[in-house]
């Protein structure tokens, strides 16, 4: 069994666990009860900022790996879904506002979901939703204030991360800080549910501590996953933003030709508006020598994700779809670039980033 098999048998039951969730979200006695327009924001988000890989099975699989059951963390999954679903929000919001004075390259259709509409929703399912999800679980209040504040932990923490990337310079940027941006902005949120899970399963703090680390690792590598995600699609929208990722910078730093640093560096400043410059700072960022050291690095970061796991061990009907799962996330799908040019120019018009879940 894969973790897509597993979100194929049970993401009826997360869908159901989101609409009770929605449904519950204003109060019987509040303003528009006939209809909501709360729910209906909440709604229309979700339809519009759809997550594209299912790993909202994350928390059942620690449950099940933690007590062989995965199913009381159905509530949790609901919970990941919607929490994902505004900072995925929130992230491609932040990214429409880098500047990029040229012009699109295709006009952009129209949105399914106002703005201001799209952020008030956020705020909903980010925050409160989550919120009253844990307030519903039948536990002990102990264990309603562990989970509560692993919500604020991991906001806090992945809007840390989401922070330093946004103000992140190429120039000043190393290989180092930009895993420390990685660690919050993906590692925080995967770090959050892992650790409510084992906590929902009743683990002791130790464990919960490795699971908590087993999440910020996950997290790197997905999000190394998705800056992968990014070229291949040839979205480049960190190019177009101007990002510094893990593999610009590893490239910057092994860069021991003369002039070669510079040269990387005024490319990133013209690949905002230049689909030339975009095309070129792609190809030296896919050279056998750069993917030489992405590809050994990405390999570290598994085998690091496996060493938690197998100190942590577990059920072993569980413990191996958590296993592919870390594999599928530290895949290589980098392949070094051809010797002809790239099309300067993707011909799709930009989409919504590569989604966590």
């Amino acid at each position: 069994m894969t973790y897509a098999d597993l979100h194929r048998q049970v993401s009826l039951d997360i869908e159901a666990e989101i609409q009770t969730a929605i449904a519950g979200l204003v109060p019987a006695s509040g303003a528009g009860t006939a209809k909501s327009a709360a729910k209906s924001a909440v709604t229309k988000l979700l339809r519009h900022q759809k997550l594209r890989h299912p790993l909202s099975v994350l928390p059942m699989l620690v449950h099940g790996i933690e007590t062989g059951n995965p199913a009381p963390a159905v509530p949790l999954s609901a919970l990941h879904v919607l929490w994902w679903t505004s900072a995925c929000y929130l992230d491609d919001l932040a990214d429409a506002h880098a500047a990029h004075p040229g012009p699109p390259a295709a006009p952009a259709p129209p949105p399914a979901i106002d703005r201001n509409e799209a952020l008030l929703a956020s705020v909903l399912s980010g925050t409160v939703l989550p919120l009253r999800i844990v307030q519903s679980l039948p536990v002990p209040a102990a264990v309603h204030d562990l989970l509560t504040a692993e919500i604020a932990t991991g906001w806090a923490v992945g809007t840390e991360g989401q922070l330093t990337d946004i103000g992140s310079d190429p120039a000043r940027a190393t290989p180092q800080s930009v895993l420390a941006g990685y660690r919050g902005k993906s590692g925080g949120p995967f770090s959050m549910i892992t650790a409510m899970a084992a906590i929902l399963a009743g683990a002791d703090r130790t464990r919960v501590g490795l699971w908590r680390e087993f999440g910020y690792v996950f997290g790197i590598l997905w999000q190394i996953f998705n800056d992968q995600e990014d070229i291949l699609s040839g979205r480049n929208e960190d190019l177009l933003n101007g990002t510094a990722t893990y593999l610009l910078t590893c490239t910057l730093e092994d860069s021991r030709e003369p002039g070669a640093r510079e040269r990387i560096l005024s490319l990133c400043a013209a690949a905002r508006n230049s689909g030339p410059a975009r095309a070129e700072l792609a190809r030296i960022l896919l050279s056998p020598a750069a993917l030489h050291r992405y590809r050994a690095d990405l390999e570290a970061f598994r085998a690091d994700a496996h060493r938690i796991l197998a100190v942590l061990g577990g059920d072993e009907r569980y413990l191996p779809v958590l296993r592919h799962l870390v594999d599928h996330a530290a895949a290589m799908l980098l392949q070094p670039a051809p010797d002809r040019e790239p099309d300067p120019e993707p011909a799709a018009a930009r989409t919504a980033s590569v989604q966590p879940v």
